[in-house]
């Protein structure tokens, strides 16, 4: 099975060039973020015709995150039952009956100054807590999606631009780190252990792909028993490079 996860920045405005990702069939399952659309108002008819069960946790205006699959999507649990959100930003499924998948857009928090950080840390410490269950389980468990933290400064092409930022803020690579410790895996980096590469590149400058002005903000996490069946981790740059483009690139992840 091959797993994308991709931040659209707008699943109707960056339409196009997701649909060509879905008429392209070479993923099984894709996790996508930031949908900036409510349920309701969803485009389900733009996409039903490419054989894919689909899942919505959607919001108006900002946030939301959706599920595409081949295989069945079972189990489906929206937000974290241990935090109270009004943001769309959890969708949880289980693909084919046995794979859990959690798909995540965890809050960007602007700065360390900024009064969305302390929501961010709350955020992500809820999460802390609500993954424990599933660290050590028998069960394989993947978390994906747009994780708004560049875990080291190799992850940043010029850390010194990111100083106070939320994204490289030592309070949220911290936990990212416990995370890390506790036994889940980053998949990208275990299969590419000495490399600098990104996952978002800016709009604002010229050609900051071409000049390789990005982070890596986007992420497989993996538990001890999905660690087994992984095979291979890569970032898939059509999302940012097509026409129209959104902002991430995609992040690939195959499994036996």
């Amino acid at each position: 099975m091959k797993i994308l996860t991709v931040n659209i920045n707008s699943i109707r405005a960056h339409a196009v060039a997701f649909i060509n990702i879905l008429k392209s069939g070479e993923y099984d399952t894709i996790l996508v973020q930031e949908l900036k659309a409510e349920n309701a108002a969803f485009p389900h008819n733009l996409f039903e015709e490419y054989g894919y069960n689909i899942k919505v946790f959607g919001q108006k205006s900002w946030n939301g995150v959706a599920t595409f699959s081949k295989y069945s999507i079972e189990d489906t649990t929206r937000g974290m039952p241990n935090y109270p959100d009004p943001n769309a930003r959890v969708l949880e499924t289980v693909i084919d009956g046995h794979i859990r998948i959690i798909n995540v857009y965890m809050p960007n928090g602007e700065s360390e100054e900024s009064p969305k950080f302390q929501y961010k840390i709350e955020w992500m410490r809820a999460f802390t807590d609500y993954i424990k269950q599933y660290t050590n389980s028998d069960e394989s468990v993947i978390i994906g999606g747009d994780f708004n933290v560049a875990i080291a400064d190799r992850d940043i092409w010029s850390p010194k631009n990111y100083i106070g930022s939320s994204i490289s803020a030592p309070a949220a690579r911290e936990i990212m780190q416990q995370w890390l410790d506790s036994g889940w895996i980053d998949a990208w980096r275990e299969f590419h252990p000495d490399e600098n590469d990104y996952t978002w590149y800016g709009y604002r400058g010229r050609d900051t792909v071409g000049n390789r002005q990005g982070l890596r903000l986007d992420y497989f996490l993996a538990n001890r028993a999905a660690k087994k069946i992984i095979t291979a981790c890569e970032i898939d740059t059509y999302p940012r490079t097509t026409e129209k483009p959104t902002d991430h690139c995609g992040l690939m992840l195959k499994i036996n």
